[in-house]
């Protein structure tokens, strides 16, 4: 037999696959043109090109479809910070750019803010979406000596669940938009760094993400 003999197992899986991408797609536009509430299932199904129920046997609701379109963009976020600090000599710097640049965006973003009232569900996938690439740079700069971490895993989890609070205080004007620069620093100082040095890391330039203006 042909080692490009293709197993129906094989087959069924790359289908389920594409319909699954296909689907977060399909949401990921609408959503974006209409918002979470008032996008529908039956759109995104028609959109993706796929039964109307066949979407149900992916997600269970449109909020767990929504939830999949934000790690997407979650992924994709972690990927562009990426891209800027790798241009950074200290290791301190690119987790505080992170940070800051998760907050910024937890603010701003209509697909973040529509879901961070479900701010428990939101944390968790912020945790295990951009954990490999903050436990990284957590455990980076403590190799340094920048900062003092023993447990990297849970001050990111920690700070995943402070940064979307933070956010759906800020948007929901509980806190004024200014607290943000406290919160990074206060997050910094978690990492053991004192809280001068917080201060003078949150407050360094931040150069602008690809498709951004600086």
């Amino acid at each position: 037999m042909s080692d490009t003999t293709e197993s129906p197992e094989g087959r069924v899986a790359r289908r389920q696959r594409r319909n699954r991408e296909a689907l977060i797609d399909a949401a990921r536009t609408i959503m974006t043109d209409k918002g979470v509430d008032a996008a529908t299932m039956l759109e995104i199904a028609q959109r993706a090109d796929v039964g109307a129920g066949t979407v149900y046997n992916y997600f269970k609701s449109k909020d767990d479809l929504a939830i999949a379109v934000l790690e997407t963009l979650m992924h994709d976020l972690a990927l562009k910070i990426q891209a800027v600090t790798d241009t950074f000599d200290d290791p301190a710097q690119v987790y505080a750019y992170g940070i800051r640049t998760v907050l910024d965006t937890a603010i701003t973003n209509t697909h973040w803010a529509q879901m961070l009232n479900r701010a428990e569900v939101i944390a968790d996938a912020l945790f295990r979406v951009m954990g490999p690439f903050a436990i990284r740079d957590l455990r980076l700069a403590s190799q340094a000596g920048r900062f003092e971490v023993s447990n990297a895993d849970l001050v990111w989890r920690l700070t995943s669940h402070a940064l979307i609070g933070a956010g759906l205080a800020i948007t929901t004007g509980q806190l004024p938009a200014s607290a943000a620069d406290q919160v990074i620093v206060r997050l910094l100082c978690m990492t053991g760094i004192g809280t001068n040095a917080a201060v003078e890391l949150a407050a360094r330039p931040r150069p602008a993400l690809a498709g951004q203006t600086a």
